[in-house]
């Protein structure tokens, strides 16, 4: 098996293996997802469905392209959230943003995984000394680093 196709698995398992730890906290410690947080969810998944499609797939580097987006997207949601934690009173809250993404199929099919309940202004419980925001933001910048290297590596 070619080392770019077993980093890419192993970024999508990293992936998906935070997608279960926001499950875990959601559910086992009380911890409402805000739509920042749905949000980021989504693009962990889109990291690890565009890195499984790029280990068995014939085109590795336009999926793996497709798959740093998606990290360079979770890092600016992420990025947003952590602007919002350290100016109080400016909230994500209740807004449009909620009203939608509680609407597309996937929050109405999946609503254990992708309903934001909670507002963003709460996420300050810590994890291991970190936010959530925080966590997300550095396994975002991982997970990119981790697809550059595949990128750089496959030019050559």
């Amino acid at each position: 098996m070619p080392a770019s196709r077993k980093i890419l698995l192993l970024i999508a398992a990293v992936s998906l293996a935070l997608v279960g730890a926001a499950l875990y906290l959601q559910h086992a410690k009380d911890m409402l997802p805000c739509p920042l947080c749905i949000i980021q969810r989504y693009l962990f998944l889109g990291v690890a469905i565009f890195s499984l499609v790029g280990a068995f797939a014939g085109k590795v580097k336009l999926w793996t392209g497709v798959a740093l987006l998606s990290a360079l997207g979770g890092l600016g949601v992420a990025g947003k959230h952590l602007y919002v934690l350290a100016h109080p009173g400016f909230s994500c809250g209740i807004d449009p943003m909620e009203t939608v993404l509680n609407k597309i199929p996937t929050a109405t099919l999946l609503p254990w995984a992708f309903r934001a309940d909670g507002l963003c202004e709460a996420a300050l419980d810590n994890v291991l000394g970190l936010s959530v925001p925080q966590w997300s933001a550095l396994w975002f910048v991982l997970l990119g680093l981790a697809l550059v290297w595949v990128l750089a590596r496959r030019a050559r």
